[in-house]
């Protein structure tokens, strides 16, 4: 339950459009609803200004569904991560109205407010092609908090003068994600190149020696650039809340 959701339901108690009991009914999940293997928390947005999101791998089927269906109960968008695309299959026709399920970012989404006017300037940097579905976990994220997301796709150091083609757009930006696999290396670039925040994101992605994203990921926390922030081997999703909050801070500012 968002400030919003609140707000209107406060509203209509008192013009009398619900009644005392109803208004209870809708209370009683306010802090949490519990689902016995979940404790939906309804809360949040109004603590963190953020609501819950459901990290998807490790759910079965039904697990994720019923979390789905008490967080749009409560008037939240939705936001599942790491969702594998069997698991979708099997959800698909028990879920609310307007899901949308993005299978390279293994993301759902069900927004409620779809047309809602985007804030602010985050830009999305990957260094491959590989990179993308973690680079649209972060973007997705962002988006659906209500943030302005221009990508740079496929911009690594193998080929730097591709990336140096891009700095103008870069320098524009509240805060930069770099989202980066094999050696990490981009994101140190990056940071050397602009005055705003950068978060870095090791992805998975490359050769026996990458150690699934560890060789970025120390790459990224080694970064002579000041600046630069990292978040964990694939985190696009935590990324995605970082920038979208720092991207805040610079609207409340400039409003």
């Amino acid at each position: 339950m968002n400030k919003n959701v609140l707000q209107k339901l406060l509203r209509d108690l008192y013009n009398h459009k619900i009644d005392p009991k109803q208004a209870a009914d809708l209370l009683s999940t306010l802090p949490y609803e519990n689902l016995d293997f979940a404790k939906v928390d309804h809360h949040r947005s109004l603590r963190s200004g953020l609501a819950e999101v459901i990290y998807g791998q490790g759910k079965t089927s039904d697990q994720v569904i019923s979390i789905i269906k008490s967080l749009h109960k409560a008037g939240n968008d939705i936001l599942t991560t790491k969702l594998d695309s069997e698991v979708y299959k099997q959800i698909k026709k028990k879920l609310p109205a307007g899901a949308v399920y993005n299978e390279s970012s293994r993301t759902l989404v069900i927004q409620k407010a779809k047309n809602k006017k985007k804030m602010g300037h985050i830009t999305l940097v990957s260094a491959g092609t590989s990179d993308i579905p973690i680079a649209e976990e972060a973007q997705i994220t962002a988006e659906l908090f209500g943030s302005r997301v221009e990508t740079i796709f496929d911009v690594g150091v193998a080929g730097i003068h591709r990336l140096l083609d891009k700095v103008d757009g870069l320098r524009q930006a509240r805060v930069v994600i770099v989202v980066a696999g094999m050696d990490g290396a981009l994101a140190g670039v990056v940071g050397g190149l602009v005055s705003c925040p950068v978060i870095a994101v090791p992805t998975s992605v490359g050769y026996g020696a990458s150690f699934g994203g560890v060789a970025a990921l120390l790459t990224m926390l080694n970064s002579c650039a000041t600046g630069v922030a990292t978040v964990n081997i694939d985190n696009g999703f935590g990324a995605g809340c970082i920038a979208h909050k720092i991207n805040l801070l610079g609207e409340n500012e400039s409003s």
